[in-house]
């Protein structure tokens, strides 16, 4: 089966349709969708796209390789029957728990292939009717917006003047999201029963997770009341929507006039950048995400002065920043130490002694990995980071290479720089995409 992932013309007109009849009219509600989302050649692209994302297994260990032995047509046959007939039910989804970078652990939400194919199909027919109504200020998971637009944006309202900085964390927003209310979010838009059902079941399904003993343990299924598994195809839609109310709130009350200020929201990371008046604007925030049944995490939220101190976002660091040069100060966005640290880690976990493949496949590897932080890193002042990040390669390599090779002392002179670099083919960050540092002079 070929792998086409250009949205095909006639999904793609079905969804301007919806989006354009839900941005013409705010408050019409869809009534016949559920139709839509069985459609063969929805579910087809569907397979595809989460085909392309690859991904674990769920719970009944099925992979892609296995359908496809199978037969893919007859395995979407399958899937569009229960859905037709109403008799689908999401699968438990399987929990595997992730360390965070700065300790603790995150869970993870693995949906077997079947639900992510029904989710995705969902989500392709839903997400352009909620697309219509978000709000200006929300940047996570939405269709032509990035986490970089984010970024840019907060740099330049912080350079405009705005910089009495909300510094907010959200306590386990995912896990935390009250179904009643976020169903009811969703209901605004859409009134068919049978898609209504389709996301509660999703809502519901049970969490499997193993201990070290590969013993089973279930928990949620139909008595949870609240959260929305990180992993899963439409949990990013269903927390944007979630947020959306907490920022058109913001809008309607007037508080950006209030507090001369503006949120810049990815997902559950937002901050808000305000002339004067931050403390106010957490206090109003704490009030209202009460209201919403979620918690600030109060240790990682904090109210700063970006013209003195730096507050992180999105793997960003913002605030006073130092030309070497002649020593002035600016106000800047660079890559976070802890961004930096991160992929110093990746970079020594990929180049460790067991690590037998051949250097050609080690050296595409490292060089994907480096080439992807580097364009997320791709804005504001960068130099010092992608410095420190091409030196501790160099180090990495060199240390791999000489135990590969058996080479008495440290090879400097073998690994050198330049040889790294150069002939072995390695990726110098300095030489991606350094140009001019955007800032503002204080």
């Amino acid at each position: 089966m070929a792998m086409n992932l250009e949205t095909p013309e006639k999904i793609r007109n079905l969804q301007r349709k919806l989006y354009c009849k839900a941005k013409a009219e705010p408050a019409f509600r869809f009534y016949a969708l559920y139709d839509k989302i069985c459609r063969e050649d929805i579910l087809r692209h569907a397979y595809a796209l989460a085909r392309a994302n690859a991904g674990a297994p769920g719970v009944d260990e099925m992979t892609f390789a296995q359908i496809e032995a199978e037969g893919v047509e007859k395995w979407l046959a399958g899937l569009r029957e229960e859905l037709v007939s109403k008799t689908y039910r999401p699968q438990p989804v399987r929990r595997v728990m992730l360390p965070k970078p700065g300790g603790g652990e995150r869970p993870l939400g693995i949906p077997t292939i079947r639900d992510r194919v029904a989710q995705t199909a969902a989500k392709l027919v839903l997400e352009p009717i909620f697309e219509a109504n978000f709000e200006d200020s929300a940047y996570g998971y939405r269709p032509r917006r990035s986490g970089t637009d984010a970024i840019k944006e907060v740099h330049r309202l912080v350079c405009r003047g705005y910089t009495d900085v909300v510094d907010a964390d959200l306590s386990k927003y995912f896990d935390t999201i009250p179904h009643s209310d976020l169903l009811k979010s969703v209901a605004r838009r859409i009134v068919d029963r049978h898609v209504l059902r389709l996301i509660k079941l999703r809502l519901k399904a049970p969490i499997e997770e193993r201990d070290g003993d590969g013993k089973r343990h279930m928990s949620g299924g139909k008595s949870s009341t609240c959260g929305t598994p990180q992993g899963g195809v439409a949990s990013p839609l269903l927390s944007v929507i979630y947020m959306n109310r907490f920022l058109k709130h913001w809008r309607l009350t007037g508080r950006g006039e209030a507090f001369r200020a503006h949120v810049i929201s990815y997902a559950d990371d937002f901050v808000i950048l305000s002339r004067g008046h931050a403390a106010e604007a957490l206090a109003w925030a704490r009030m209202v995400m009460t209201k919403l049944g979620l918690t600030f995490n109060e240790a990682k939220t904090s109210v700063k002065d970006a013209r003195t101190e730096h507050f992180e976002f999105l793997g960003y660091r913002f605030g006073p920043h130092r030309f070497r040069k002649d020593g002035h100060w600016y106000l800047g966005a660079s890559p976070s130490k802890k961004s930096v640290q991160r992929i110093k880690t990746k970079v020594g976990d990929l180049l460790v002694t067991g690590n037998k493949e051949p250097w050609p496949e080690v050296r595409t590897q490292l060089n994907r990995l480096l080439r992807g932080w580097s364009a997320y890193f791709g804005y504001g002042t960068r130099l010092p980071a992608y410095r420190a990040v091409d030196n501790h390669v160099h180090d990495r390599v060199r240390a791999f290479l000489c135990k590969r090779h058996k080479v008495q002392g440290r090879g400097t002179q073998r690994f050198s720089d330049d040889q790294v670099f150069g002939e072995l083919g390695v990726l110098r960050l300095r030489r991606v995409h350094i140009g001019p540092s955007p800032c503002a002079s204080r």
